[in-house]
């Protein structure tokens, strides 16, 4: 599949997304509650509001990865929209106990302790 040939070029977009250890402090504190979290299509979202601070932060976020996936799907000759969806597979495979993600069902979820993210089986 598309997605699989993607996924092997992503190492680096992926890593470029950061981790909440180190997102500013607001925006990881909103990471941990909850608040936002990691979508399927490799952007941050909202699971419930924020403040107009972490709104700019996702925002500024959302830019780089956009950015990034517009990047690399030129060079591979793909959408940019296939970059992002191969790329939030490996993103949503590293969401942390009860952080928030979304599934391309639209609706939010909390990882549990013990429990793996329920990932995409295009994911797989």
């Amino acid at each position: 599949m598309r997605l699989t040939l993607i996924a092997a070029a992503l190492v680096g977009v992926a890593m470029a997304a950061p981790a909440a250890a180190q997102m500013p402090p607001e925006l990881a504190a909103a990471v941990r509650a909850g608040e936002v979290g990691e979508r399927f299509d490799g952007y941050l979202g909202y699971a419930s509001s924020a403040s107009p601070a972490v709104q700019r932060q996702v925002g500024a976020i959302n830019i780089r990865r956009r950015s990034l996936y517009t990047d690399l799907a030129r060079r591979r000759g793909v959408l940019p929209q296939d970059v992002g969806i191969a790329t939030g597979c490996e993103l949503l495979a590293r969401v942390g106990v009860g952080e928030a993600y979304l599934l391309s069902d639209q609706r939010w979820r909390r990882r549990a302790a013990g429990q793996p993210v329920a990932l995409p089986d295009y994911c797989r």
